[in-house]
């Protein structure tokens, strides 16, 4: 199945971050919906922690749990089961707003998406579109990369890297290249 573009942006303001990513996956619903269920536990094969630092929630996938991954901190503000976790953030300052997974269907097939969407003030203005927005992308865009993976329905294929995505890991002192997995 061909991925829906990298971090399609909806038009938005400026001071306004909203970025969706999807992939249509030709598996029941439950199935996806289990990758959901399973964030940040042991058994967690959404979460591309292998490329990225790990999603850690404090108490679990449950609504008023805190955790976060890397710089970036949030609180489960909504869990549907299945279906839907939605993480509000907190930090960094000047990132409002949250993320979230999603599972629905659309013409027959299964669609796992993930939108962010927040208000951005301060220096997170500034370092949002030259820092976090491409990591996030690349980085979501792995996290789809596993759910075809462990769904077993894309080809074994991973999303390239930007130039961009090399250099700022190598900056923050990861690596530069994919390990294999």
């Amino acid at each position: 199945m061909a991925p829906t573009p990298a971090g399609e942006a909806a038009s938005a303001p400026s001071g306004v971050a909203i970025s969706i990513h999807e992939r249509r996956l030709p598996v029941p619903i439950e199935e996806v919906g289990a990758l959901i269920d399973d964030l940040s536990s042991p058994r967690d094969r959404l979460w591309p922690r292998d490329a990225w630092p790990s999603m850690h929630l404090e108490s679990g996938l449950r609504v008023g749990s805190a955790g976060g991954h890397g710089p970036i901190r949030y609180q489960v503000e909504l869990y549907e089961p299945s279906r839907r976790a939605r993480f509000r953030f907190t930090a960094p300052r000047g990132l409002a707003g949250f993320h979230e997974f999603r599972v629905t269907e659309s013409e027959g097939q299964t669609v796992l998406s993930h939108r962010l969407e927040a208000r951005l003030g301060g220096l997170t203005a500034l370092t949002w579109p030259l820092v976090y927005r491409p990591l996030h992308d690349a980085l979501i865009e792995d996290a789809l990369d596993r759910a075809e993976s462990a769904l077993r329905t894309g080809a074994g294929r991973r999303a390239s890297w930007s130039m961009r995505v090399r250099v700022l890991r190598r900056l923050f002192g990861r690596p530069a290249i994919r390990r294999p997995r």
